[in-house]
């Protein structure tokens, strides 16, 4: 199994920041596989809680090095409920990445648990409309959701603007999955390049490592 790491971490950093100086990424230094995965941007200011900036991602198996540094920028830049992440954020960010496995078909929507399950919904509104939505296994817990509050929040996500009713629910095809993830504040990011490149990051003549 593959464990999320520093070095997919560092690669998506090294991928944003080479996308503000229109450049090639360094080579990554993680071996190549087949997994589903997330790339989720938070933006920290003043100490504060993180708050999120971008988070998509593929819950097909796709090879890592392309799907990190496609879904780094995709998350980034074209994530639709926020603006495009600027280059002068990029002191405030905080990068998680997220490996997926142990997909399992759930006998029902509250066969699963908060904290340790990502689920996957799929359901045919009363329109006949077939909606899907999926939230990490981090989310729930951190937004102190009880399983049904996360099942309807996600019905939401879907794009489900109707009444939320019991038959509803129980219509739902529920997916749960776990994840491997790991975390890196750009702060981390900079000590780690300067530690094994010798330099800190740069964009456009400013030393980012500095602020």
């Amino acid at each position: 199994m593959v464990l999320a790491n520093k070095e997919m971490v560092v690669y998506c950093f090294d991928t944003l920041l080479a996308h503000y100086n229109s450049e090639e990424a360094a080579p990554p230094a993680f071996d190549e596989g087949q997994h589903p995965l997330f790339v989720t941007w938070k933006k920290v200011v003043n100490g504060g809680e993180p708050r999120l900036r971008g988070c998509i991602g593929t819950l097909e198996a796709c090879q890592l090095i392309n799907g990190f540094r496609d879904y780094a920028l995709t998350s980034a830049l074209r994530d639709r409920r926020f603006p495009p992440i600027q280059a002068k954020e990029l002191p405030y960010l905080e990068c998680t990445v997220s490996i997926l496995i142990a997909y399992e078909t759930a006998n029902n929507y509250l066969d699963w648990e908060v904290g340790k399950h990502g689920i996957i919904i799929e359901f045919v509104d009363d329109y006949n409309t077939r909606r899907s939505a999926t939230y990490l296994p981090e989310v729930a817990a951190h937004e102190g959701w009880t399983k049904v509050e996360a099942i309807d929040s996600l019905i939401r996500k879907a794009g489900f603007s109707g009444p939320i009713t019991d038959s509803l629910r129980k219509r739902i095809k529920l997916t749960r999955y776990q994840s491997t993830l790991f975390t890196m504040h750009y702060s981390d990011y900079v000590s780690y390049v300067k530690a094994t490149r010798g330099a800190a990051p740069s964009i456009a003549g400013a030393n980012l490592g500095n602020q």
